[in-house]
């Protein structure tokens, strides 16, 4: 057989290739949050018991705390968190929010407790809606919010800490840590951390158990 009739198979021939034209549906691929949500929902699910009921719901509103105030935000920053508290104001003004600063006012130094508790005083009253802090490392002025009755303080150092923060735990005060992060990575934060709204059942009965131990820790100073 010649080699040119012998690369002339048929197209009944089921030696010849078979080939479909016909165009393939184009198919979103989920992101990194969607396939974050799932696993949790199985982790979740796996370990939750089947009886479990889950408390009413207490979700704030996208961008909001849910305590009935009027969405104002609360800032303060010791000394070296005061260049960025500036730049973060100015921008939750540009936005629109409504502002209150604690201070400091400059960057001679000061001393976090004062500026952190300033901050979550505001929350607690609800006379703010939300509170950030900001100091060299967060630490500090996350652990002194969360003295202070009805402030559920956290530091924050990336996208998913915020969400985390907020959709699991219900926080209402953010504290940043200025000496760690840059101002891009700052303002990211917050604008995911005020985007993000309260988790509902199960989160809600959790915080629900965490805001108890207010009455418990008074309990356990005047026994």
């Amino acid at each position: 057989m010649a080699l040119g009739s012998w690369l002339l198979v048929p197209r009944s021939s089921p030696l010849a290739p078979s080939c479909d034209t016909s165009p393939v549906p184009k198919r979103d691929l989920p992101s990194a949050d969607d396939i974050r949500r799932l696993v949790e929902r199985v982790i979740d699910g796996a370990s939750a018991p089947v009886s479990n009921v889950s408390a009413p719901a207490t979700a704030s509103p996208k961008g909001g705390c849910g305590c009935g105030c009027d969405g104002s935000i609360a800032i303060g920053a010791d000394h070296g968190g005061f260049a960025l508290k500036e730049r973060i104001a100015f921008r939750l003004r540009e936005q629109g929010h409504t502002v209150v600063d604690c201070g400091t006012d400059s960057t001679e130094a000061v001393d976090y407790p004062d500026l952190a508790r300033a901050v979550a005083e505001k929350v607690s009253s609800k006379e703010c809606s939300v509170g950030i802090v900001i100091d060299g490392a967060g630490i500090g002025s996350a652990m002194v919010a969360n003295k202070v009755r009805g402030v559920r303080a956290a530091l924050c150092y990336d996208l998913s800490s915020a969400r985390n923060s907020r959709e699991h735990n219900h926080a209402n005060v953010l504290t940043l840590g200025a000496g760690l992060i840059g101002e891009a990575l700052a303002w990211q934060i917050v604008e995911e951390w005020l985007a993000t709204p309260w988790g509902e059942g199960r989160h809600a009965r959790r915080v629900e158990m965490i805001d108890a131990l207010d009455g418990a820790r008074v309990d356990s100073v005047t026994a």
